[in-house]
């Protein structure tokens, strides 16, 4: 099986990549947060750092593009190549208000003309590998069928397929019916992504479709890191002292990069977000996390959890 991480804007980025892959080192690819269309420039500063061929060294990442127009998308795809890219990933899963509204990520599948015409222009004029992830329609499952046979024209280095419409968000079950149906009819390579927290959701994925081969895993493991490592193995206890190290490689990244305290505890109170439930009894400490002000404060609270 290949697992693949999926983004996460704001917690995903170049510091926790480098992280996971030194203490799991059991993701084939990584996925970035996504990068838009800037009117100036390619890319702003913080999407070059994020894509830098040395800040993400020894890992296979995939910069992951937001748009719904297709001279951005292969003018962005050159820019990458030009920095080593040889695949790169188009974002038509997002759901969030803000991105919809503007046709963008699972927005752009309202569109279903407009989406085609966009795929045609990007596969003849851009040269390297393009995944797409996607949900399965905007308002209705019904859209799929015709989704996918759009998605069938275009030669894809696969298709990520999170079985949600646009308007679920991540709420309702991921719909397997769906799932199913690009199983038998998908003429592209398929991952699944969606819901896959422990290592039962893991197992009734395998049930229900055994010839998976690629799974995308996001909330999932950035809520507990070592859920692949469970996947594979008979063990369910937290291996706290690998967690601990996993997250001081996490802080001290971000101390070497941001100046003072604030920007630092940001960024690991975003992570606490999604870790603070692998922890019995750590409401208290979830709460003295969300308010602490200072990085000595914050190791205190983060050194009594792990003990």
């Amino acid at each position: 099986m290949k697992f693949y991480l999926a983004p996460l804007e704001g917690i995903t980025g170049y510091i926790y990549r480098n992280a996971y892959e030194k203490y799991f080192h059991n993701v084939e690819k990584y996925f970035t947060p996504f990068i838009s269309p800037h009117t100036k420039r390619c890319l702003n500063s913080r999407e070059e750092k994020d894509i830098l061929p040395e800040h993400n060294q020894g890992m296979k990442v995939v910069p992951q593009i937001l748009t719904n127009n297709a001279t951005d998308f292969i003018r962005i795809g050159k820019t990458l190549q030009e920095y080593g890219y040889e695949e790169i990933n188009l974002n038509l899963g997002c759901p969030s208000g803000t991105v919809v509204s503007k046709g963008r990520g699972s927005g752009f599948l309202a569109y279903l003309e407009q989406l085609d015409a966009f795929l045609e222009e990007v596969f003849e004029n851009l040269h390297m590998k393009i995944s797409i992830k996607t949900r399965i329609g905007k308002e209705d499952a019904e859209e799929w069928n015709r989704l996918l046979s759009i998605y069938n024209q275009y030669p894809m280095e696969e298709l990520i397929v999170h079985p949600r419409i646009q308007t679920d968000f991540y709420k309702n079950k991921p719909d397997w019916q769906a799932y199913e149906y690009a199983v038998k009819e998908s003429k592209n390579p398929l991952c699944y992504n969606g819901d896959i927290f422990t290592k039962s959701d893991y197992e009734q994925l395998l049930k229900e479709f055994p010839n998976t081969e690629k799974v995308m895993l996001g909330r999932g493991i950035i809520s507990n890191p070592q859920l692949i490592d469970m996947f594979e193995s008979q063990e369910t206890k937290l291996d706290k002292k690998k967690l601990k190290a996993f997250h001081d490689e996490i802080c001290n990244g971000y101390e070497e990069i941001f100046s003072g305290d604030r920007n630092v505890l940001f960024k690991m109170k975003e992570l606490w977000f999604y870790m603070g439930n692998l922890f019995q009894n750590s409401e208290k400490d979830m709460k003295q996390i969300k308010k602490c002000q200072s990085l000595a404060q914050y190791r205190s609270i983060v050194d009594r959890i792990f003990a």
